[in-house]
């Protein structure tokens, strides 16, 4: 009986130690199931504040879409204004071109702003150098014909052609009567193109070398529309003011202060 004293003894320290060990297990299993929803929850956390940022991201993206897309409609509005305005000018001009009307180089009729009209030449220059009429009855017709085949291209829309034809004119013709309204259409063909650097300094030539042309005050007029284009408000709202007061009761002037309106709308 002395001899299993010491087993009975294990066994009992064995079966008190048990619940210990399972109490052990048992929080550790826990420990572990606290460790999982912790980490689960940390996951998901991190998981939220990533689709957080995404959706941020794409109204940010949304956003700049819109503001692009306004722009864009704004830039295709001032394009369609420039188709516009050239074709209701060469529309003009094509239906007063069957009974132009007369213009004496160096005359400038009270609204002569408005007209698109192409001016008759005489069918040879009024005097020679010693007073008499000069033989020279092709002169004129062959300055109409030049001018007149510059102007077709333009009203093709091949612009650059234009431009070329009409600054061949004027190199062949400097002092003829149609200079003047052969150096705007010059500049028109750079404007309906957007090359604004290039069209201000063909519009400034107009004010400059004609300035009793009739097409000043168009000429003007588009020097203020290219300031704004550029986004010099300033030179824009001095030049498109300049034409309302130089010519009023015109086309010109109503242009020009609907253009001031825009201006103002726009908070330039």
């Amino acid at each position: 009986m002395m001899r299993l004293q010491p087993i009975n003894l294990i066994l009992a320290a064995l079966l008190v130690s048990a619940p210990a060990v399972q109490a052990r297990d048992g929080d550790l299993d826990q420990r572990v199931q606290r460790l999982e929803q912790l980490t689960q929850s940390r996951g998901l956390m991190e998981m939220l504040s990533r689709i957080e940022q995404l959706q941020q991201e794409v109204q940010q993206l949304r956003g700049d879409v819109e503001v692009q897309g306004h722009t864009l409609e704004q830039l295709r509005q001032r394009q369609r204004d420039l188709y516009m305005d050239v074709d209701r000018r060469l529309q003009q001009l094509e239906s007063g071109g069957g009974a132009p009307s007369a213009v004496v180089p160096g005359a400038a009729a009270a609204g002569a702003a408005d007209s698109d009209r192409i001016p008759v030449l005489p069918s040879r220059p009024a005097t020679s150098g010693d007073g008499a009429e000069a033989p020279d009855p092709d002169a004129g017709v062959g300055q109409r014909e030049q001018y007149q085949q510059a102007l077709d291209i333009l009203r093709e829309g091949r612009y650059m052609q234009a431009a070329e034809a009409f600054r061949g004119f004027l190199e062949a013709h400097p002092d003829s009567a149609y200079a003047g309204n052969a150096q705007y259409w010059l500049a028109e063909s750079f404007y309906v193109t957007r090359q604004f650097p290039q069209a201000l300094e063909e519009f400034g030539e107009v004010v400059e070398a004609y300035p009793d042309s009739n097409k000043v005050a168009d000429a003007r007029l588009k020097i203020g529309f290219i300031h704004y284009e550029m986004e010099d408000w300033e030179a824009a709202r001095r030049e498109l003011e300049a034409v309302t007061r130089s010519y009023p009761g015109t086309t010109a002037a109503r242009l020009a202060e609907e253009r001031l309106l825009r201006l103002k709308r726009e908070g330039h």
